[in-house]
């Protein structure tokens, strides 16, 4: 017997190949589809096909972002009551001394005083923004506010 393509037979202990995809109709696997289906992600070919399961579980345990994250600077908000009972007579109030303090982070320069409560003593308020009312009852108090 001669040895052609229609005779062929698989050496014993060989292993089945599977699915030979992707040869046109005449294999006999869907031709255009390759038994994939039509749409969908196992249907794409590269790595849009299968994903390994390493790969989703890393997916899956980096975070996600979600929403929008403004990139104007934001600053950090003191009361007048709180400088009064930090801060005693003619202290000078700036960034510095408040992280100093631990009323604000130590790497923010933003820093705005508002005008919730009273403030009793004259106070010097250096480098930072303040409210027009905070400034009024600073002034009223005997302190100075430089910008």
């Amino acid at each position: 017997m001669t040895l052609a393509l229609h005779n062929l037979e698989k050496r014993k202990g060989a292993k089945t190949a599977g699915k030979r995809v992707g040869r046109g109709y005449g294999s006999g696997k869907g031709g255009h589809t390759a038994s994939r289906g039509q749409k969908g992600q196992k249907s794409r070919s590269g790595t849009g096909g299968y994903k390994r399961l390493g790969m989703r579980k890393l997916m899956l345990a980096t975070p996600k972002l979600r929403g929008f994250k403004s990139q104007k600077p934001t600053s950090s908000v003191v009361k007048l009551s709180v400088l009064d009972t930090q801060f005693i007579k003619d202290e000078v109030v700036s960034p510095k001394t408040l992280a100093k303090k631990g009323l604000i982070h130590a790497n923010q320069d933003n820093v705005k005083i508002l005008s919730d409560g009273e403030i009793s003593k004259s106070i010097i308020v250096k480098k930072c923004s303040v409210s027009k009312v905070a400034k009024e009852k600073i002034l009223a108090a005997g302190g100075r506010v430089d910008a």
